[in-house]
């Protein structure tokens, strides 16, 4: 497995920005519930996550990859790394967060590990992983740069669009995107609907399928 920097294809901004304040469980829903990452979790302060996935693949507990990725990123990207889901070592920590976040980089998914978790916590950079321990990585590679990664039981490809909220990440093409956009916005008109006939007492239940 070679380490191949080069840039890949950035989803279309116009397209990604169709998904600003979209929920992860209703895009979820219109995706037939099945596609989403699985098994990682918060650990920045707040924020929305909204971009265009770099994906890295790396072996456990080695970031050479990672560094080489963040050289090229472009700003808009979300760093998608396949680490395995190998917790003993940390694959990312404050000095990376700082160097992404001088390039643009809108936030971390990572499959493993990271560490410094408690600057995440104080941060609205979002990042997403499994676990935080104070172990540093290797740095000697091998790796991948831009090619389809697993994370959390879910391929990404590079330059899918990738939206992070509070309840999980979810990924899709961009080839998706504007028919997923018109059904999770109808999908939010429903909801908006149902809570206010709830609310007046008029609830009956025929939108039972637009209700979590």
């Amino acid at each position: 497995m070679s380490t191949a920097a080069t840039l890949a294809p950035m989803a279309d901004p116009a397209l990604v920005a169709l998904f600003r304040g979209a929920s992860t469980p209703t895009i979820s829903d219109n995706l037939d519930r099945l596609p989403g990452i699985l098994g990682l979790r918060a650990f920045h302060r707040s924020g929305a996550l909204l971009g265009s996935a770099l994906t890295v693949r790396v072996r456990a507990g080695d970031n050479l990859a990672i560094h080489q990725a963040l050289a090229i990123a472009r700003p808009g990207e979300v760093l998608v790394v396949d680490g395995g889901g190998d917790e003993s070592r940390a694959l990312v920590g404050d000095i990376m967060k700082a160097i992404a976040e001088s390039r643009g980089v809108v936030g971390f998914v990572i499959d493993g590990a990271i560490r410094d978790s408690a600057v995440f916590a104080q941060a609205d950079f979002p990042c997403y992983a499994r676990t935080a321990i104070h172990r540093g990585p290797y740095k000697t590679g091998p790796g991948a740069i831009n090619v389809p990664v697993s994370v959390g039981g879910c391929t990404v490809n590079p330059g899918d669009i990738v939206v992070g909220d509070a309840d999980g990440v979810v990924t899709f093409p961009p080839a998706l995107a504007e028919r997923l956009s018109e059904a999770v916005r109808a999908q939010e008109a429903r909801e908006t609907e149902v809570l206010q006939l709830i609310r007046a007492g008029r609830y009956d239940g025929r939108y039972a399928k637009a209700t979590n």
